[in-house]
């Protein structure tokens, strides 16, 4: 029999766990409380892709206790990076009322350095994986709170895979003895030019233990680093691995060809389970070979705020432990706050979740800077003719440095 449901969502069982949510889970009474002062909120946010537009039903849940403070959701383009132009569009000229951004977790510096969003200050952090919460610090202040993490997954056929592939090598191993002769994608992944091909080089290049950036300097020319674009590049070239499926593929074409049994392995975010799940393919998910680029949105006030008060507790309420189960059970969105990975039943009811707090406690974060857009942009441009032609581009460096640094 199935456990009784705590605040709407599934028990949870251990009774540390049940005492900590009842110290936290105190929802704010329809009467403002000093700070938040009545009055509309706006929050700006790219499309709603979780499972059943989980978020949006936090908000409906928002604006049902807090009549006082309605929330307007602005929903923007669903690729991060033309979310990204209209957000800072819209913060530069200040012509429609914003209270809160959700960015993409590489965002916070930039608007934090624009002067886009304002320092949260006496707020309890108390519960947050280490991880996301170190994505919404910059220059030793915190700007924002974690609305929900990511860390990528690797997706396998059980049919096809014996053993699971611990390392890059052995996955390849594994794509050359048992992928049969019909199927026409080794690793399904995402290398299109946009957010999702910076974050697939980004892994690359860590799991040969290089790095893009290092103590602030773009360090892509150590050996490391050489050694791992050029393993992609010869992936791109392998028939059997035939990265060159992925080099105009995005997350949702790649889960596609997965679910079609087009591919014996994919590498995508944990979403993907969800939509692979009733899918006439027998598949199981591990961690990456290496570790995952830490991705997720961070919830940030508008400076130009009017009602900040109202906004902050807008946040709170967003990663509450309540609303981080929400996510994740009804969602598909990996939580925030580690409270939500002990309960049994997720455990039992979604295997994956534990691999999933072990990618996200070892991912490795993008080059953390203000200018990391530019950045990323160039980066794909430049790796992209690597993965094409079969060589970087003799100015690579030149150009990486002068984006990396706002030239």
């Amino acid at each position: 029999m199935r456990k009784p449901l705590l605040f709407g969502a599934t028990g949870f069982a251990l009774g540390a766990a049940i005492a900590v949510l009842a110290t936290q889970v105190v929802w704010p009474a329809v009467t403002a409380p000093d700070g938040r002062e009545p009055g509309a909120l706006v929050l700006m946010t790219g499309t709603d892709e979780s499972i059943g537009q989980q978020r949006l039903a936090l908000i409906d849940q928002w604006n049902a206790m807090h009549p006082e403070n309605p929330v307007t959701v602005k929903q923007l383009p669903a690729t991060a990076d033309a979310a990204r132009s209209q957000m800072v569009a819209q913060a530069q000229s200040g012509e429609e009322q914003v209270d809160v951004y959700n960015l993409d977790v590489v965002l916070t510096p930039e608007f934090a350095d624009a002067g886009f969003i304002t320092p949260l200050e006496d707020v309890d952090t108390t519960g947050f994986l280490a991880k996301p919460l170190s994505t919404c610090r910059y220059r030793d202040q915190l700007w924002a709170l974690p609305f929900n993490t990511d860390a990528g997954l690797l997706f396998y056929r059980t049919d096809l895979v014996q053993q699971q592939p611990r390392t890059w090598r052995q996955l390849r191993n594994a794509i050359r003895d048992g992928k049969p002769a019909d199927m026409p994608i080794g690793l399904a992944t995402q290398l299109g030019d946009y957010e999702g091909g910076a974050v697939t080089i980004t892994e690359a290049v860590q799991a040969d233990g290089g790095k893009l950036v290092d103590d602030g300097e773009v360090v892509i020319d150590s050996p490391a680093a050489q050694d791992a674009l050029t393993e992609l590049a010869e992936d791109v070239r392998d028939a059997d691995i035939n990265l060159a499926a992925s080099l105009e593929a995005n997350e949702r074409s790649s889960t596609q060809a997965f679910g079609n049994g087009e591919a014996m392995f994919l590498r995508n975010w944990p979403i993907a389970y969800r939509e692979l799940t009733g899918k006439n393919i027998p598949f199981g998910v591990m961690e990456l070979p290496g570790p995952s680029v830490l991705g997720g949105q961070n919830l940030a006030i508008a400076a130009r705020s009017a009602n900040k008060g109202a906004a902050r507790e807008l946040i709170e309420f967003l990663t509450s432990p309540r609303s981080q189960q929400l996510l994740f059970e009804r969602g598909g969105l990996a939580a925030t706050r580690g409270i939500v990975y002990q309960d049994p039943t997720i455990l039992n009811e979604y295997p994956y979740a534990g691999s999933l707090l072990k990618a996200v406690e070892e991912a490795e974060p993008r080059p953390v800077g203000p200018h990391y857009t530019r950045f990323s942009e160039t980066l794909r441009d430049v790796v992209r003719q690597m993965l094409v032609e079969g060589e970087l581009p003799p100015d690579y460096l030149e150009r990486l440095d002068r984006a990396w640094k706002g030239r």
